[in-house]
């Protein structure tokens, strides 16, 4: 597997099949920075997620994730460097891409007053959806939506906000899928009915996603590769098997704790 350095100094691996040449990357970000002010946010980061895969974007609070992915979106401008995703690219290519992209958190409500079935109809319109009405009945189906279907969305619980959060994410079928704290505040038993469902998906549709979250048994479970950021810099970019290993540690929430608290790393170098 080929190897390229980061800005740190720490190895980080390409994980793009062998014959994935440039441009064929689901997401390609080179030397992305953004600086707010006298903030820089995002410092020089680069990467390439293979299509298909689904990688985990860790780091504590400031490091960068939140600002990385909008950029992704389109819905920040870099103060430097490029990003395209599906060959796109960002941000003056976006809208030749933003019907095969979506996002989903927890964190952003949809309107409170409208019923889940006229939120998940607005947002099916905006992508342009085909048989809408046949999709919203399929995500209901899916995602277990039927029960609450008319009712307003200010009246669910956490966890049905977040099957229809994931339901307004699925509308349009994404190539592309952005998560950012996807299990946020639910119960174990509804975390992992969702986890079920991402994985369902990537694997049925060949889809990419990116998947932002402080749940580390959640990355370790999902992701193959792992993109820790710091500072606005990528302190490690592997799988979780072989970043664990190369701190000499069982577990991912302890590598993320090393890294936040900048201990040395232990394992193989």
């Amino acid at each position: 597997m080929q190897q390229s350095e980061t800005d740190q100094g720490a190895p980080a691996v390409n994980h793009a099949p062998a014959g994935d040449q440039a441009g064929t990357a689901a997401i390609d970000v080179a030397h992305l920075v953004k600086v707010y002010k006298t903030t820089r946010a995002v410092d020089g980061i680069s990467f390439r997620i293979a299509r298909g895969s689904i990688t985990g974007l860790l780091g504590g609070n400031g490091a960068g994730k939140t600002t990385t992915i909008a950029m992704i979106m389109g819905l920040v401008l870099p103060t430097s460097g490029s990003v395209e995703v599906l060959g796109a690219k960002i941000p003056d290519q976006r809208y030749d891409v933003l019907g095969r992209m979506n996002f989903e958190s927890p964190y952003v409500d949809m309107p409170m007053r409208l019923t889940v079935r006229q939120n998940l109809t607005i947002f099916g319109r905006l992508y342009a959806v085909k048989h809408l009405r046949e999709r919203i009945d399929r995500l209901a189906e899916d995602l277990d939506l039927k029960d609450f279907l008319d009712r307003s969305n200010g009246k669910l619980s956490a966890g049905q906000k977040t099957r229809v959060a994931l339901a307004k994410a699925l509308i349009n079928e994404p190539d592309l899928l952005l998560l950012d704290e996807p299990t946020a505040s639910l119960d174990p038993d509804t975390a992992d009915w969702v986890r079920q469902h991402i994985e369902t998906y990537r694997k049925t549709h060949n889809a990419t996603i990116l998947l932002a979250s402080h749940n580390m048994l959640e990355v370790e479970r999902l992701c193959d590769r792992v993109i820790i950021m710091k500072r606005g810099k990528i302190e490690d970019d592997d799988s979780p098997e072989r970043i664990m290993a190369r701190y000499n540690r069982d577990t991912l929430e302890e590598v993320f704790l090393d890294v936040a608290r900048g201990r040395v790393r232990e394992g193989a170098p």
